[in-house]
Parts: C-alpha cells; structure tokens; sequence
C-alpha cells in the first residue's frame, strides 16, 4: 500500500517524504486557517439588496466545508502541494459590490456561474494556453511579487505594519500602531520571526511548523498572564478554548440561484461584475500555481506546470463549489508556499490539508486559536524564499526587466496578484510594440494585456456606459 502511495504522488521520483508532505499539509493548513474565521466576519458583515445577513456559524461551516473536499480533491488529482479555499479579495467583492444588488442566493449564484465558465476556459484549453504563453521572466517575477506580497501581509496581519489612520499627509502606511513597535502581540510576532528564521538557518526540519505551534503557545501564555487588550491580538485572541467539538451547521449549503441575478440587474452590469470575478480569480490562480510551482521545483525546462490543465479546471471546480456553499469564490492559495517550504513536492500534502480543513469542521474552537501573529513569522519566512527566484531574472534587458519590476512591485504596493500581473503584462506587450518586436509576442499575451486594460478602466467604462 505503501509503495503504491509513492507510486501514484510519485513522492520519491519528486525528491520528497511522507513526513515531509505531512509536515508540509500541516504549515500549509495553519498558515491559511485565519480563512475560517476571517470569511464568516466579511461575508456575515454584509446585508444584500433585502437587508438579510448570512449567518457566522452556517459560514464557518461552508467555509471549512468546500476547502476541505476541493483541497483533498486538489491533491488527488491534480498532485500539487497546493491548498484551496475561500479567495480574500473575492469574497469582498460578492460581499460589498454583488450583494447589495441582489438576493444572497442570487449573488452566490453569479460566483457558480464564473466557476463554471472558468471551466469551460479550462476545457477549451484557453486558460492553459494563456498561461504557457507567459514568458519565463515574467514567471519568475510573478512568483518574486508574490513573495513581497505575501511578507507584507504577515506584517500587516501581525501588526508590524498598520496604516496611519485619518492622517493623509505622511506616507501611508507606519511600524507598529503608532510609528514604534508596542504591545504583546507584536512582541510575539517577533519572537515568531526570530525562532523561524533561526530554525530555518539552522537547517531544522519542520522550522516553519514548529515555530507556528511555539508562538502560538508562548501567546496562550501572555494572555493569560498579561493585561491584553483583545482588539489587539485581531480576529483570533490566543486562550485555551473553553469547548473542543463544535457541531457543524450545514444550512447553506445548496443556497444560491444559478439565474436569478438576470432578473435583478441589467445585463451590462451583470456582465462586468462576472468579468471582474473571472479576471480576479483566473489571474490570481495562475500566479499561485506557477508561484507555488516554481518554489517547489517542479516546472519543467519549458516552465511549465505538472498536471496543469487538472489543476485549473480543479480551481474553476472550487470556484463554482464555493458559490454552491455560499462561501464564496474558492481559489488556490499562495499560502500553500508555507507546505513547499516544509518540503512538500506532492498532491499529499494537499489531501492532508483537506483532511485538516474537515476537522475543522467539528474542531473549529480548537484550530483557530491560532492568533495572526503566530502565523504570520511563516508567511515572511515564505515571502524571502520566493524572492530568491530574482537572480533569475535578466536585468540587463529592459524588455524583460520593466515588466518584470512592475510586476513585483505592482503586487505589494496594490496588494492584489492580479494588479500586479496586469501592470507586467500591459508593460510587456507595449515595450515589445515600441521595440518593433510584436511578433515576438504570442497573439494571447496581447489578448490578454487588452483584457487587464479593460480590467484597469473598469469604472470610466461604466459611467462611459451610464452602468451606477
């Protein structure tokens, strides 16, 4: 059995272990778990067109629900190290631009709907064309944003980095709450920094893991010891939960309209909120698994990724399975780069994650309390082990190298994947015209730059066309 397992997640032919793909199911699990607790409060936080809110625990439930069987189904057929679930980002735009137009079950309807478009993209072989049209420098610039992207949201998760409130006049964003590092929680963020970044130099099996589960107890314990303000651990205060077993609530599940957003918005507005979900999704996809791909060494000498066309039309599958739960949109999550950095190489740690994610559903008390600053040292120490693909870069070609500087940094500064695609792929397409090189640039490239451009003038197109 054993060796049939190896076998079929070819485990030794891609240089792994069992105990690594564990321990990489496991990082990868804990690094993206916030999304059990963060999609209830965005998706719960809104009322649609009727004033109707959808309830916390039916959402905790979905949420756990469609990452746990579309992750395990991930990992099982498309055999990557990479994790599915409920897309931030996507979930605010159903939450606070689709629902207040319609219905609940009509806006989750329209997140079906782009799912199963996407997958017809897939089986048409779009998509996957698209993507092997990418050229190799950009690649690696996508997977080099994604890792400054990806830091930047672990200190911003832990506190490191807040914004400065109501102050318009000095730059954007400041250290600590106040312009100086204070408080608990950020001092247990730290120490997570520190102890990763310590393990990971030492070469320590399992640093990622291991450091997740030490800040998180080392937090259990300066709350309970110190004065803390709850506010200031964010979404998940570090205690001891008072209840392990929580009984799911399935009540969700199965509501959505898959048409009846025709008959409460006008067919232009319908169409442009569906682009923005399948521009967003598809894009934000692509730089994942090529991302994600990448780190885990798996592309071939073409840059291509294994199994691809599986993979998407997997995603596109948890787009529309999202939607059917009332979860919204699910997506590949960048955070999977915390299993590859474990030493994940396989779908096996993505069926562990799933596995983990169907715990969730009768552990939730017990897995989430995980606080943001325990979690987030894991996603800094992944953001440097992507920003190491830069040496891989051609900076002495401006063609190449533009493209690829808007495309890093894009990403961070707009916190968006796909922003950050877009800028490189508008700058690519526009330096090769200038050049004289257009021929040099397959004929999706420029379909897809004029889509990102549409994309970018998305609200001039609409008061153009009078849509509100």
């Amino acid at each position: 059995m054993s060796a049939q397992v190896d076998q079929y997640f070819r485990i030794s032919a891609r240089g792994s272990t069992y105990a690594r793909e564990i321990r990489g199911g496991f990082a990868t699990f804990f690094t993206m778990a916030y999304i059990l607790v963060l999609n209830p409060i965005i998706l719960g936080s809104a009322e649609d067109k009727f004033g109707h809110q959808l309830s916390a625990a039916e959402l905790a439930t979905s949420t756990a629900l469609v990452a746990a069987v579309m992750t395990a189904i991930m990992g099982l057929g498309g055999n990557l190290p990479l994790a599915v679930a409920a897309g931030l980002g996507l979930n605010a735009v159903v939450a606070f631009q689709i629902a207040p137009l319609m219905s609940w079950p009509d806006a989750m309807g329209l997140v079906v709907l782009e799912g199963i478009l996407i997958c017809v993209l897939v089986v048409t072989g779009l998509r996957e064309a698209i993507m092997h049209a990418i050229p190799s420098s950009l690649k690696q610039a996508i997977s080099v944003g994604i890792g400054l992207f990806i830091a930047f949201i672990g200190f911003v998760d832990a506190g490191f980095v807040t914004r400065i409130p109501g102050d318009e006049g000095t730059v954007p964003v400041q250290l600590g709450g106040s312009g100086q590092l204070s408080g608990w929680p950020v001092l247990v963020f730290c120490i997570g920094v520190l102890l990763t970044v310590a393990l990971m130099a030492r070469k320590v099996k399992g640093a990622i893991l291991i450091s997740i589960v030490v800040t998180t107890v080392v937090a259990i314990v300066i709350n309970e010891l110190a004065t803390v303000d709850r506010l200031a651990w964010g979404l998940t205060v570090p205690a001891v939960p008072d209840d392990v077993v929580a009984a799911p609530d399935f009540g969700l599940v199965g509501a959505f309209s898959l048409f009846g957003a025709f008959e409460q918005i006008g067919i232009v507005t319908l169409v442009l909120l569906v682009f923005t979900l399948i521009l967003s999704d598809f894009f934000d996809t692509m730089g994942t698994v090529v991302g994600i791909s990448s780190e885990a060494g798996l592309l071939d000498e073409d840059g291509k990724v294994p199994n691809l066309g599986r993979v998407l039309l997997i995603d596109g599958a948890a787009a529309a399975a999202g939607g059917a739960a009332s979860a919204s949109s699910n997506t590949s999550y960048i955070e999977s780069a915390a299993g590859v950095g474990e030493g994940a190489r396989t779908g096996l740690a993505s069926v562990v994650t799933g596995a983990l994610f169907g715990l969730a559903l009768f552990l939730t008390p017990l897995l989430t309390v995980v606080p943001a600053q325990a979690a987030a040292p894991a996603l800094v120490a992944v953001g440097f082990l992507l920003m190491a693909q830069v040496r891989h870069i051609d900076w002495e070609r401006y063609e190449i190298a533009i493209p690829a500087f808007l495309t890093i940094a894009v990403m961070p500064f707009t916190y968006s994947i796909t922003n950050g695609i877009g800028a490189g792929f508008i700058a690519y397409v526009v330096i090769k015209a200038v050049l004289g090189k257009a021929r040099e640039v397959h004929w999706l490239l420029w379909g897809t730059a004029a889509l990102f451009a549409v994309y970018f003038a998305i609200d001039p197109i609409e008061q153009l066309l009078g849509v509100s």
